[in-house]
């Protein structure tokens, strides 16, 4: 069962299941991509509406300063094979992250 945070007909956003900073959440299109380098020109306009869908949520949970991050593969801990950004925030972060 996930904790939802956002739902419209392109996106769900739920609340990580295992939260890496105070706020976590995943951006997630409904349309099946596995991964960053399946991503197709046509998958444009809904890739990038991810990063405004970030922006609502955050901004509806309180939220302006806040960390993006996409995985690609198994190198990278990527360990679900459907497209999805994590979004962080509600802690300091730092540089290099990793």
């Amino acid at each position: 069962p996930a904790k939802i945070e956002y739902e419209d007909d392109k996106y769900i956003v739920i609340h990580d299941i295992a939260p890496q900073a105070p706020v976590h959440v995943l951006v997630i299109p409904k349309l099946v991509i596995p991964t960053i380098n399946d991503i197709k020109p046509e998958h444009q306009e809904l890739v990038g509406g991810m990063f405004t869908t970030a922006a609502k949520v955050m901004k509806s949970l309180g939220h302006s300063d806040y960390r993006c991050v996409f995985n690609c593969g198994p190198g990278a801990q990527q360990t679900i094979f459907h497209l999805h950004l994590h979004v962080l925030a509600g802690r300091n972060f730092n540089w290099p992250p990793g």
